[in-house]
């Protein structure tokens, strides 16, 4: 893939989440398939876990190889009262995801092909190169968005 082709399809990843996410009516915002996130908490730890994307792009290209690329317990965060994933409105959890994709994107599209293999040191997967950063966060918002049409889909009860 060219890099222009690879910003294309992390824009689309972008705005198929976005779109879907923006759509969630108030009263299904705490539906959930059981085992799964509710639509609340999905968006918040989108928010959350693209917001450590944001960083850690820069990081890989800008420092130098081998630099540490710091892992974050997700699960830890959605239980975390102050975080607020289960009661707090998403309002704010959406503009954070729309600003730090559109930064990121800002950042792929000036990419080299040799930037692609730059790479640091993830604390918990190893060896983490701009490219596994591209196919890990154009997959993660299509993923989730994924799980969010569940979660709707049982406070539908579709």
């Amino acid at each position: 893939m060219t890099i222009d082709e690879i910003a294309d399809a992390y824009a689309q990843a972008t705005e198929q989440f976005d779109l879907l996410a923006s759509a969630v009516p108030p009263e299904l915002l705490d539906s959930r398939q059981p085992g799964e996130w509710s639509a609340r908490q999905v968006i918040h730890h989108v928010a959350d876990s693209e917001a450590q994307s944001y960083g850690r792009l820069r990081r890989l290209v800008s420092e130098p190889e081998g630099s540490i690329i710091q892992g974050y317990d997700e699960g830890a965060w959605a239980q975390c009262q102050a975080l607020g994933y289960e009661e707090l409105p998403v309002e704010n959890s959406l503009a954070v995801y729309r600003t730090v994709r559109a930064a990121s994107l800002d950042v792929l599209r000036r990419l080299t092909p040799a930037d692609l293999d730059r790479a640091g040191v993830h604390t918990e997967s190893g060896p983490y190169s701009v490219r596994t950063w591209i196919t890990n966060y154009t997959a993660h918002p299509v993923d989730h968005a994924d799980q969010l049409r569940r979660a709707l889909e049982a406070g539908s009860g579709s």
